[in-house]
This record gives C-alpha cells, sequence and structure tokens, in this order.
C-alpha cells in the first residue's frame, strides 16, 4: 500500500523550521507515512516573495510546489492557525486531493466572532510589535502568546527562533498581508467532505479555544481538546497530537483514551 503523505501547515509568519522536532515525531507515530514541510509564500524559504492576500492564493502556491516535487495526492493535512485556513480551503476546493484534515487552534469566519480569533487582550501588545518592535521582541511575544509550556521564556527555543528571522525574515509588509488574507477568509457553512479532526489547547492566550469547538460542532466534526496546552499544540504536546492522530487514524477509541485526564471531547 502506498504510504500516506502528510503535509504539514503553519500559521502567521511562521516556517518549517518552527515545527521543530514535531515532524519525527509524528514519523513515529505514523510509521511509513512521508512528512512534507513547505513554507508559504513570505515565510521561510520563500521569505522574498509576496504572501498571498487571499487563502485561495495560498492553497495555489501549496499546490504548485507539490507538483514541483513530484508529490502525488492524496493528501493527509495537519495544519496549525492560518494553516488551517488554507487546509479548509484546499479541502473544499479539490476535495478528490485531500484524503484528511487535522486542524489545531484554527478559527474562521462565519462561525467565530473576530474577539474570540485573536483575543482581544492581545491587540495592543501586537500592534505595538508590528509597528515599533525589532525582531527579538516580536519572537518573545509571539513566544509568549503562542507557548503555554514556554510562556516564562526559554532561550535556547528563543535564540533559534531569532536566529530563523534573521536568516529569513518576513517582512513587516508580508506580516499585513497574511493577516489580512487571514481576517478575510470565510469558511465553507458545511465539513469538507473527507473526515476532520479539530484539534486545541484550553491554555491558548492568542484564539480562544471556543473557536475549535464551535467549529467542530457546526461541521460535527471530531474533536479533542487538551486541558493545559497553548496555541502551538505541536510545540507543548507533540507526543499527544501525534499519537491522538493515530488513534484517530486507527478508528479505535479505548477506554482509556476516553478518559485521559489531559484531554477531552469538543461536544
Amino acid at each position: 500500500m502506498k504510504p500516506h503523505t502528510w503535509i504539514l501547515l503553519r500559521g502567521l509568519m511562521r516556517e518549517q523550521r518552527h515545527w521543530g522536532e514535531f515532524p519525527a515525531i509524528l514519523a513515529r507515530a505514523l510509521p511509513g507515512a512521508s512528512i512534507v514541510t513547505p513554507d508559504l509564500p513570505g515565510n521561510g524559504r520563500r521569505h522574498a516573495q509576496d504572501s498571498a492576500t487571499r487563502v485561495a492564493d495560498m492553497v495555489e502556491a501549496c499546490r504548485q510546489e507539490m507538483l514541483a516535487r513530484g508529490i502525488a495526492a492524496p493528501y493527509h493535512l495537519l495544519a496549525l492557525s492560518l494553516g488551517g485556513m488554507v487546509a479548509v480551503e484546499w479541502a473544499s476546493r479539490y476535495p478528490q486531493e485531500i484524503a484528511r484534515c487535522v486542524l489545531l487552534n484554527t478559527s474562521m469566519r462565519p462561525f467565530n466572532p473576530f474577539y474570540r480569533r485573536l483575543r482581544w487582550q492581545n491587540y495592543g501588545a501586537l500592534l505595538r510589535q508590528l509597528l515599533l518592535g525589532d525582531k527579538s521582541s516580536q519572537e518573545a511575544l509571539i513566544l509568549r502568546l503562542t507557548s503555554r509550556r514556554n510562556a516564562h521564556g526559554n532561550p535556547t527555543l528563543l535564540a533559534d527562533w531569532c536566529a530563523y528571522q534573521q536568516q529569513y525574515p518576513v517582512s513587516r509588509r508580508n506580516a499585513l498581508r497574511q493577516l489580512l488574507s487571514a481576517a478575510r477568509y470565510r469558511a465553507p457553512a458545511s465539513r469538507p467532505a473527507m473526515p476532520v479532526l479539530v484539534m486545541a489547547g484550553a491554555q491558548d492566550q492568542l484564539v480562544d479555544h471556543r473557536c475549535s469547538q464551535q467549529l467542530a460542532r457546526a461541521w460535527q466534526a471530531d474533536c479533542l481538546i487538551h486541558r493545559d496546552a497553548g496555541h502551538d499544540l505541536p510545540l507543548d504536546e507533540g507526543e499527544w497530537v501525534a499519537q491522538s492522530v493515530a488513534r484517530w487514524l486507527g478508528a479505535e477509541v479505548t477506554d482509556r483514551d476516553r478518559t485521559d485526564t489531559a484531554q477531552s471531547s469538543c461536544k
């Protein structure tokens, strides 16, 4: 049987290296799977390109990259935040190309109000950073807002993130273009045709985890919430994410899984 191809899609101003150890963790949980971590235009190795102002254009950029690399569909998508919007749009436009979607801490119109899609308490800090901050303070703020485990600092990880920005800087212009694409995106009213798993961290300080719950309920999708994790689920609880995906794929839920104190259903 042909091994599954998993495409991992990051969020705003993030690149493939921000996945850290998670691709290897996921590969161990899904033996034989091929893990692909593309960068969206404007981020990472594609930082010199203009970021798309429409999620649909991000989808086309991903599809073109897979074609250029000779990676054939069907694909399994695991996507975080803005990447989740890209995954949903891809699955909606080209359902024959997507086998499954796993959406992590994402939010979308019309299911979620703007003040939950980006917590209003962060508006001031984010605006000041975008207009006045330097790259080091930017990465420190992002780490504080996205990781529950590292909210009080992780000098080694922060140094790595600053090095990524120094090598492949994301311009303010591209950051704004990505924010625009996320703000204007509107998800389809009904769930894409393939199986969808929605996952979220209850301690997300950037996006209210209730956005994931609302999306899962509207689409009648499978859903898991980690009680202690933040926005960057793969960073905070990579093993939990990978093992949860493996169990979901196996379509077997054991009694232990049902009573796991770290997780709960969205229902």
